[in-house]
């Protein structure tokens, strides 16, 4: 796990002064790192009662295509608003620096599904929890949330296990 983190970037002072952006694309366009990345995920939920995967766009999309693909499972995007062409759903939440709006399609997966939530940074966890709202209104259930990064100090993954779901990253660096 240590060679993942290796390979992510910290900008500093980035989208706004004191925030330390942790880039995954460095790792992404390193192949093994990429690979060993979702081979990892795959160990973990290779027996998992997953039926989809969901990935927050636009790292999540990236992760979580491969891993579904690899998984033989389907993928559910979460996009920005405005971006899916057929009915949807939508959700405000919080970032650290301001807030947004994501939406799904209203009949992206079936009652009950289990779904894995997949992102590639979990800071405050409104991006997170507002994606986990939008899979619980269209009837699915999370199965468990993933990230490659934790950032602990800004308490997202805590908020997300209280509200009953289980986080698992592959690294976390302190600070922001």
């Amino acid at each position: 796990m240590s060679d993942i983190a290796q390979l992510i970037r910290t900008i500093p002072n980035y989208p706004k002064e004191g925030i330390m952006f942790r880039d995954i694309t460095t790792l992404l366009k390193d192949p093994k790192g990429f690979q060993t990345t979702i081979n990892m995920l795959v160990e973990k939920y290779k027996n998992a009662p997953i039926d989809y995967i969901a990935g927050i766009e636009a790292r999540g999309f990236i992760l979580g295509s491969a891993l579904a693909f690899a998984l033989g499972k389907g993928f559910i995007p979460v996009r920005k608003k405005g971006k899916l062409p057929g009915k949807t759903i939508t959700q405000n939440y919080d970032l650290e620096y301001g807030s947004d709006t994501i939406e799904i399609h209203d009949d992206a997966l079936h009652s009950g599904a289990n779904v894995l939530l997949i992102d590639d940074l979990i800071a405050t966890g409104g991006t997170a929890i507002g994606a986990i709202t939008l899979i619980e209104k269209v009837g699915g259930k999370i199965y468990e949330t993933a990230f490659v990064v934790d950032l602990p100090e800004l308490g997202g993954a805590k908020k997300i296990q209280s509200m009953g779901h289980k986080v698992f990253t592959l690294c976390s660096f302190a600070g922001h």
